[in-house]
């Protein structure tokens, strides 16, 4: 066994005889269990949020985007979208238009986004598996149909019945003003067959209708899109395909993967997650400061055994590698004992669900999501071993002057 380790380990089981030193470890290993569970807990809260919303964004939005950098609307002819349909890994694409417009539902009304989507949107989301009520049919005998989002419907008071339609209401795309105001202004109406819940980003915003039916109401061509909207045969792919979208469009094109359509939100989570690091960071840096305290302290307790070995010949390296081995299980037992109850914490909410949403009503899931990863294990551990190293290298480092420089041993 090492020497130096097995001091050190005899040293923290036995009992001190100054008791403050003993007190002062055990507050140390305290600290240092409450930062590192704490970093597990909140670790495994923003990975269960990141994972639950990107599994809502996926329902909704394509594995990748297309939009025209200038202008609202470009062109898709069917020879692009022939080339388009024969590039490798990719399995379905949907043509998609855009425009905001004013709803009216009975007495109430509302701006939103209309989306208008052709026949293949059902295989290129999963808004299916979003439906709260009713169902996802957008085309009934030539009529028309639409599906609207949660927080919308419930705006506008919407009721599946088929009795009282939407009212849509948008200006003439000529941007012409006419002595009757009126005349000026698009209107056409619709049913509603399905409401869905995603995102409240999205459950607020959209209201999905028929593509020929958007062409029409905006005064678009028939090959005129906002957008399309691509699924990959595999994700793996995902890259390659954008490769290849990249040469067939060009450069006056925004090409995004599920990632790039929400670039900026995803860019606040992660700073998000990594203040809070940085937050818990210092306060285990704060505990560590009563590492510090203990290990000055037993410096000067246990000097004279510290005389003895330098008399049976230990160097001076091997004397400090005790102190070092001292600090480090300090924050080593402390670093184990707040992994362990970290993962016991989250694992329990879990199966249980301790901690809940205050209105479980108003969101997709009822409890906090929770989600533990390797690599926030393996980033806490690197974290605290060299907080805890450096606690215990610094009283080396101010000490050794006061304590070492009575004999000069070789190091």
């Amino acid at each position: 066994m090492n020497l130096p380790f097995f001091i050190a380990f005899r040293y923290l089981k036995a009992r001190r005889s100054r008791n403050i030193i003993n007190w002062i470890s055990r507050i140390s290993i305290a600290g240092i269990t409450l930062g590192t569970m704490a970093l597990i807990i909140v670790l495994s809260v923003f990975n269960g949020l990141d994972h639950l919303i990107r599994s809502l964004f996926d329902s909704f939005d394509p594995d990748i985007k297309i939009t025209a950098i200038q202008g609202k609307t470009f062109e898709a002819d069917s020879i692009l979208l022939g080339h388009l349909k024969g590039i490798p890994g990719v399995a379905d694409y949907c043509q998609v238009v855009e425009e905001n417009a004013l709803l009216k539902y009975r007495d109430r009304q509302a701006i939103a986004t209309i989306k208008g989507v052709g026949p293949e949107f059902t295989r290129i989301s999963g808004l299916d598996s979003m439906l709260v009520d009713g169902e996802i049919l957008l085309d009934d005998e030539d009529k028309p149909l639409s599906v609207i989002g949660r927080e919308l419907g419930d705006e506008l008071g919407v009721g599946l019945n088929f009795i009282n339609p939407i009212h849509v209401y948008a200006p003439k795309r000529s941007g012409k003003i006419l002595l009757n105001p009126i005349s000026s202004i698009n209107h056409n109406y619709i049913f509603p067959s399905g409401i869905f819940a995603v995102q409240q980003d999205y459950d607020s915003k959209y209201l999905i209708v028929p593509l020929t039916f958007a062409r029409d109401f905006f005064d678009y061509s028939s090959s005129e899109v906002s957008a399309l909207e691509i699924k990959v045969t595999d994700s793996r792919l995902t890259p390659e395909v954008i490769k290849e979208l990249s040469t067939l469009f060009g450069k006056d094109f925004k090409i995004a993967d599920r990632l790039g359509q929400h670039q900026g939100f995803y860019r606040v989570m992660a700073s998000e997650k990594w203040a809070i690091i940085l937050i818990l960071s210092f306060i285990l840096m704060v505990a560590s400061f009563n590492t510090i305290s203990s290990l000055t302290l037993l410096m000067l307790e246990k000097k004279s055994d510290m005389q003895t070995l330098r008399s049976l010949g230990a160097r001076q390296a091997k004397i400090k590698q005790v102190f070092l081995w001292e600090g480090l299980l300090v924050t080593g037992i402390g670093m184990v004992i707040g992994l362990i109850l970290g993962a016991v914490i989250v694992v329990l909410q879990q199966q249980f669900g301790l901690v809940r949403f205050p209105d479980s009503g108003s969101f997709v899931v009822n409890i906090y999501p929770v989600r533990m990863l390797v690599s926030d294990f393996l980033l806490v551990i690197a974290l605290i071993s060299v907080i805890g190293y450096f606690a215990a290298w610094i009283p080396l480092r101010v000490m050794k002057r006061r304590y070492f420089a009575s004999d000069s041993v070789d190091e």
